[in-house]
């Protein structure tokens, strides 16, 4: 086995290439990667390379869930870190680093078994759509018969292999094989995939430095400045601040953890400034991440839109609104690795494990060829026939693990920015999938109607991009300001499904506070029973491609046949969501 000092070594070589130049030095101590790295398989004890910046010499601190780690556990090599944690003596817990009278910004460390291998840039080629995929690194599905570890080595012994990676709550194993280039490789996959054993094979596709959750830059439209006045965000944290402390009847909340796909946050933003260090989670939202260099960047305004400090400027946190009235909020974002869709979903999977209630996919991919509403092919987040293959089985793997056994668990995923449709597996996953346990948001914007009050379906109308069909539950609004470095100073409109998902899983958390009770379908029907409406009437079949979310049901109105809202498009009404959520406490024990 390699010594600590050369997998650190080859740790910072990695990063190095990776991010292809160097951070700008810094004063400010932050961590800005932080994942496993030795034997991935190894349990008992495990191995974490930390990369960070602003470290200087002398005397530093590394806190686990506020405990200090030993001198021991712990191999210093300039601005990187290497620790020896055992397992047996730690739990998952935010990390954050302290020396002096500077203290990091806190990374969430889990401890559970999955984790999996990115590609290195030299580990990856063009295949014949042009897209990147990975050359030696795949994973294989095993049946659930079979000891997934077990079998997975005897297949590597098998093909000349080598087991690297694992998400074995699913018996899922990822192998490094013997290949040079794609020919080599799909070879090796047509073997494998015959194997009695083997129930899928999943090829990753995805860059190792390009985020596969980013958007289209192009905004097609101008947002108005007020956009989530058509959600009623600001109703919604007036009426919990003022409903759950009210003094002629207090409702009891509990805290909740919420895990967000993506891969870091600026914390030298003002929306996150005072985010560093340890966080006192009685009565007040967390946020754990590691550091990013751009205020600007996908993560900062997808956790923005749950976490961001109010009146600094840049975004505004929904669930930091909620402080001191509500019961402390937890907001982890995590992706495990740079290794596309297979990292999303380790990741997902530890932090279930580690007690997260909600999860926010603000991410998804469009099958080669998909068309979008026009005709016209999709361009944006595309992968071959063969990589949706392996995705497809993974991410129903994952549903039906979650629905064995994490029951109480919801996703909320985007539906996508291709003007398409979500709801077939030939366009787009995973928002194809039907669960209870997933939840797909569509995105909205206000309208230029002039006289048209907030219930009025002409108050908005959907946002260009925003894919749409029967498999969307609900709409909310696509544009949200993003952070910036300086106080005070409004950011840029950022707009896309990825920041509509966010508004949605807010309020879930926020009604999972209330109700803990609340399972996945009763949460649906809630949030559908207290939705406004968005577009025209349409009796249930979708006119020229219209029909933007699945229509509103007598049964969402009382049964209530000639009810305006039925067989319109649902939009999110987050004040009524939660006052439905209030009163489901007397009906849901």
């Amino acid at each position: 086995m390699l010594s600590r000092i050369v997998l650190t070594t080859l740790f910072i070589v990695a990063s190095s290439l990776a991010q292809g130049e160097t951070a700008p030095p810094s004063d400010a101590l932050r961590i800005t990667q932080l994942q496993r790295c030795g034997d991935l398989l190894q349990q008992h004890a495990q191995d974490f390379c930390l990369k960070a910046q602003g470290v200087q010499d002398g005397d530093l601190r590394v806190l686990l869930g506020g405990t200090p780690l030993a001198a021991e556990q712990i191999r210093r090599d300039g601005q990187s870190l290497f620790l020896h944690i055992e397992a047996q003596q730690a739990k998952s817990a935010p990390l954050w680093l302290e020396q002096g009278e500077q203290a990091s910004n806190p990374v969430w460390l889990s401890l559970n078994r999955s984790q999996v291998l990115a590609a290195g840039p030299d580990e990856v080629a063009k295949n014949m759509d042009g897209l990147t995929t990975y050359v030696d690194l795949i994973s294989l599905l095993i049946e659930e018969s079979h000891d997934g570890l077990e079998e997975s080595r005897r297949l590597a012994e098998r093909y000349g292999a080598q087991v690297v990676g694992a998400i074995p709550p699913l018996n899922i194993y990822q192998l490094r094989i013997p290949a040079k280039n794609l020919v080599e490789r799909d070879a090796l996959i047509l073997r494998l995939g015959s194997e009695v054993s083997v129930d899928a094979v999943i090829v990753e596709e995805s860059a190792p430095e390009k985020g596969e959750e980013s958007e289209r830059d192009k905004v097609p439209s101008k947002p108005s400045e007020d956009e989530w006045a058509a959600n009623r965000f600001i109703d919604a944290v007036n009426f919990y601040q003022r409903r759950i402390p009210a003094k002629q009847s207090p409702i009891e909340t509990k805290p909740v953890r919420i895990g967000v796909i993506e891969r870091n946050v600026d914390f030298d933003a003002p929306d996150f400034a005072d985010y560093l260090g340890a966080c006192n989670g009685e009565q007040r939202t967390c946020l754990y991440a590691r550091d990013s260099d751009k205020p600007d960047n996908h993560g900062s305004t997808v956790a923005g839109i749950l976490a961001a400090r109010w009146g600094k400027g840049g975004n505004t946190g929904f669930l930091r609104g909620l402080d001191k009235a509500g019961p402390g909020f937890e907001v982890i974002v995590e992706r495990n690795s740079d290794a596309g869709i297979t990292a999303n979903i380790a990741a997902s999977v530890n932090l279930v494990e580690d007690g997260v209630r909600v999860l926010n996919w603000s991410w998804g991919i469009h099958r080669v060829g998909a068309k979008n509403i026009e005709g016209d092919e999709v361009d944006s987040l595309v992968r071959s026939g063969i990589a949706m293959s392996g995705y497809e089985e993974l991410l129903e793997e994952f549903f039906l693990w979650l629905r064995r056994e994490h029951p109480d668990v919801v996703v909320v995923n985007s539906a996508g920015n291709g003007s398409s449709f979500s709801g077939s597996d030939e366009y787009r996953l995973p928002s194809s999938f039907i669960t209870d346990q997933l939840f797909v948001v569509g995105g909205h914007q206000r309208s230029q109607e002039a006289g048209v009050g907030i219930d009025d379906p002409d108050y908005v109308i959907k946002r260009s991009s925003s894919n749409i069909d029967m498999r969307v539950d609900i709409t909310a609004s696509a544009c949200a300001r993003a952070s910036t470095l300086e106080e005070d100073e409004e950011g840029e409109s950022h707009c896309g499904t990825s920041y509509a998902t966010p508004m949605v899983t807010g309020v879930i958390a926020a009604m999972l506070s209330i109700n803990p009770r609340l399972q996945p379908d009763q949460l649906r029907m809630l949030l559908r029973r207290s939705a406004m409406t968005i577009g025209g009437d349409y009796d249930f079949e979708p006119m020229d491609a219209e029909d933007l979310t699945a229509p509103i049901l007598p049964s969402e109105r009382n049964y209530e046949l000639n009810n305006k809202d039925v067989g319109r498009s649902a939009r999110l009404d987050m004040q009524k969501a939660i006052d439905l959520a209030v009163q489901s406490r007397d009906r849901v024990r």
